[in-house]
């Protein structure tokens, strides 16, 4: 991936729903350059997709929260079977150092939240959890919000 690869992503990443003008223009090329930049990152599977990105504080779940967890032994995967149940779970990650699991997490209201904090705690296999709220979103770089 080049300089123009990187710079096309970016113009996609703050409105994937630019026209091709608009993104050769921007970038300073032709149309056709564009076009076929955008396909040859689409078939290389560097671009998955276009999606539409909300302000957090539109969306039904405007209370946030990143979860830390710990795992008891080799229970890993049952966990994160165990989580995958949730609605209010929007992303599971797995790391390194004191804690196994990073997990983001939302809901309506604070008591919403800790009645899913109640329930994540309720899996086997979780031994110890430590729960951060967001408050705003000041910058991203997935998107300019």
């Amino acid at each position: 991936m080049d300089d123009l690869d990187q710079r096309l992503i970016t113009l996609l990443r703050h409105n994937g729903r630019s026209s091709i003008a608009s993104l050769a223009a921007g970038l300073g090329v032709s149309r056709a350059t564009v076009r076929a930049r955008m396909q040859r990152l689409e078939e290389s599977g560097a671009i998955l997709g276009y999606t539409v990105i909300l302000r957090a504080d539109a969306l039904d779940l405007p209370v946030r929260g990143i979860t830390l967890i710990e795992i008891e032994g080799h229970a890993t995967e049952r966990v994160i079977r165990g989580l995958g149940g949730f609605a209010e779970i929007a992303a599971i990650h797995t790391t390194n150092g004191r804690w196994d699991l990073v997990v983001e997490v939302g809901a309506a209201t604070l008591p919403e939240l800790d009645a899913v904090l109640r329930r994540v705690r309720l899996i086997p296999g979780i031994t110890a959890s430590e729960t951060s709220l967001l408050l705003a979103t000041p910058r991203s770089s997935r998107a300019r919000l």
